[in-house]
């Protein structure tokens, strides 16, 4: 068992929550149940379904990716913010969210993750958010596909989902910049002509950046925003797991996106 606020305060610490005072998530814990922890659960959403899922498995403390603060805050509680804190509350829950922590942490964050899966040399921090470096670029050990990368995270990865290509299947990559979740944005094309990297992993590719991507003639292969967004989750678990002792458990929540 672990008290509250114990684990609400090693997590601050572990993914350095006030580094990331720029991000638009209320990183944190974001509601707050019961003064114990015997069950912590760990997901990328909050969402009913998860919530749903915690409370059968008689879970206190739920973490997330992407939480339900955002901003300035709920100004109104109703709807579908009314129905989520109604299970939390009714079963008191905790909920801890964190976004652009998860992302860009150099050890247990997606983006490191990822690099280390494709065994990444070098790694930089790379991708500008919010004045932050979240990516990482880097050169593989030997020039590879795109296809030949994607089945590296088809076996690395938790969770189904289907990867698409963008670029020449059968042209050879060297240098890959991660980014997981929406990290294509416009500008990260711009980034990748100056570092030289020729490879975008990432969750997934908007309509907009699509014509970016082409013009700075780099790959792109996207991994689906959840699933690129499952590695950070499983290793904060494991952290939890290790530091407190306690029962934890991943809730795979997949969107298909």
């Amino acid at each position: 068992m672990a008290s509250l606020i114990e684990l609400n305060t090693f997590l601050d610490s572990l993914l350095e929550l006030p580094r990331y005072a720029a991000d638009a998530s209320n990183n944190g814990l974001q509601f707050q149940g019961a003064d114990k922890v015997e069950k912590a659960v760990f997901a990328v959403d909050a969402c009913e379904a998860v919530f749903h899922a915690a409370a059968d498995l008689n879970a206190d403390f739920i973490f997330v990716h992407h939480g339900i603060s955002w901003g300035p805050g709920m100004k109104r509680i109703q709807d579908i913010a009314a129905k989520r804190i109604t299970i939390l509350a009714a079963n008191g829950m905790s909920l801890y969210a964190a976004h652009l922590p998860l992302d860009a942490n150099d050890t247990i964050g997606h983006n490191a993750l990822l690099a280390k899966m494709m065994k990444l040399k070098k790694a930089e921090p790379f991708g500008t958010y919010c004045g932050l470096k979240i990516g990482f670029h880097g050169e593989l050990t030997k020039a590879t596909t795109l296809e030949q990368l994607a089945k590296i995270f088809d076996k690395e990865l938790v969770s189904c989902g289907d990867f698409q290509l963008i670029g020449d299947p059968d042209k050879k990559i060297k240098h890959p910049a991660v980014i997981s979740g929406g990290g294509a944005w416009p500008d990260v094309f711009s980034e990748m002509i100056r570092e030289g990297a020729d490879c975008l992993v990432t969750g997934e590719l908007t309509h907009q950046s699509y014509h970016y991507a082409a013009e700075a003639g780099v790959q792109v292969l996207t991994l689906g925003h959840y699933r690129s967004e499952t590695p950070g989750v499983l290793a904060v678990m494991d952290k939890v797991r290790e530091q407190f002792k306690i029962d934890c458990e991943f809730i795979d929540c997949p969107t298909g996106l």
